[in-house]
């Protein structure tokens, strides 16, 4: 019990007291996580949890789209923005027909946002 508290704690303060940029990470592994989670849930075809963690993949993405400030990112952010949107429509038609080639289709496309942004928050660091 005592080590089920503790991890909750660490989790708990890792999200209170993250960066900007830690927390942007830690959205972007989830979508990563949830939607990996969500096309295994697809070739077992279990419906309920593939549409549970799609759906989750797909809230993340919303919450980056909300919050991307297009007018201060420029030309560059709508770039993003056009991904992010590109990557929901795709989740929301893995989801709608719980097709396993258009999820193996945008996984790429998640992964490669979180290397992004990896790589930015790296570089932000002085960790090249």
């Amino acid at each position: 019990m005592y080590a089920g508290n503790a991890y909750k704690t660490y989790k708990t303060n890792s999200v209170n007291y993250a960066s900007k940029e830690q927390l942007l990470l830690m959205l972007v592994d989830g979508a990563v996580k949830f939607s990996k989670i969500g096309r295994q849930a697809i070739v077992d075809k279990d419906i309920k949890k593939a549409h549970e963690n799609i759906i989750k993949a797909e809230n993340i993405f919303n919450e980056l789209i909300i919050s991307l400030d297009v007018s201060k990112a420029g030309k560059w952010g709508q770039s993003l923005m056009s991904l992010y949107d590109f990557i929901v429509r795709r989740l929301i038609d893995a989801n709608m027909k719980k097709d396993v080639k258009v999820i193996d289709e945008v996984i790429p496309l998640i992964e490669d946002v979180r290397n992004t942004w990896e790589e930015a928050y790296k570089i932000s660091k002085g960790n090249k």
